[in-house]
């Protein structure tokens, strides 16, 4: 344990969800499986970790398809493409296998269904994400649009002239991180039409919610996930809006010292796609 001076306090639960576990194990089953190169679309779940493991076994992560040869094996991560990407995987004729999070590819599904129907549709998430990146690319319509907003402002400053209008969100925002720019949409446009079910994943409000009650025990609270990890990044902030401190840290070796010496209860969590045996060398 490297926090020998401090009580240690683990939320429950932490690390993993559903959608991580396929995405790292439909990877790890075509390194056994085939003996030729295994290329992945983009990182398949945001952990420094999970992808240098990866990287030793021979995987190839990119970001373009022009650096897969023809007929090779490909892997769309856990957040999802766009269109573009799987006709340009078709052309290629690629082998693909699609480890898209299943509720990633719920979402999809309704971007189709408001397109075929000219609806134009709001998309709740963040600018540059992967997964926003791919949902925007699901949206193929003659006549109807697709607009993302991170922002209350946003929503102030979009021009939709369409009467048919509906939202989806990003997976990895909580209930909490999306309510009041979803209040937002609906006062600007009554007729909005929301998803039937909700498009948040379970495991990210339930990890923000162990954060708080985590918050409320400690002086600090350790986030162990990366920095390009979106939920990670969510988890650190929410534990400062409760008023503790809060590092978020791939392993131990980020781990400043200095900052916890004083410290009598640490509390630790990791992010949806962080392993657990980073929060047991901790722990």
């Amino acid at each position: 344990m490297i926090l020998e001076n401090s009580e240690i306090l683990l939320t429950e639960p932490r690390g993993f969800c559903a959608g991580v576990e396929r995405a790292i194990e439909i990877v790890n089953r075509a390194v056994e499986i085939f003996d030729e190169t295994i290329f992945v679309k983009h990182e398949v779940v945001h952990n420094k970790h999970v992808i240098e493991q990866l990287v030793k076994k021979g995987v190839v992560f990119v970001e373009s398809l022009e650096a897969v040869p023809d007929q090779s094996i490909l892997i769309y991560s856990a957040h999802g493409v766009s269109k573009e990407i799987s006709e340009l995987a078709t052309k290629k004729r690629l082998k693909v296998f699609d480890a898209t999070c299943p509720l990633v590819t719920k979402v999809h599904f309704e971007i189709h269904k408001f397109a075929s129907q000219n609806i134009d549709v709001v998309l709740v998430g963040h600018s540059g994400h992967p997964e926003v990146e791919g949902t925007m690319g699901q949206y193929i319509s003659e006549k109807g649009k697709i607009h993302l907003v991170e922002t209350n402002d946003d929503i102030k400053k979009l021009k939709i002239e369409n009467k048919n209008i509906a939202y989806v969100t990003q997976t990895t925002l909580s209930v909490d991180d999306t309510k009041s720019i979803v209040s937002c949409l609906k006062n600007k446009f009554p007729n909005i039409i929301g998803p039937r079910k909700d498009d948040i994943c379970y495991a990210t409000q339930n990890r923000q919610d162990a954060v708080k009650q985590l918050s409320l025990e400690c002086q600090i609270v350790l986030v162990i996930g990366s920095q390009t990890s979106s939920n990670s990044n969510r988890l650190k902030e929410l534990a400062e809006k409760c008023g503790t401190k809060s590092f978020l840290i791939d392993d131990k070796t980020d781990i400043d010292l200095n900052s916890l010496k004083d410290a009598t209860s640490v509390g630790i969590t990791a992010g949806a796609s962080a392993p657990e045996e980073i929060v047991q060398e901790l722990s």
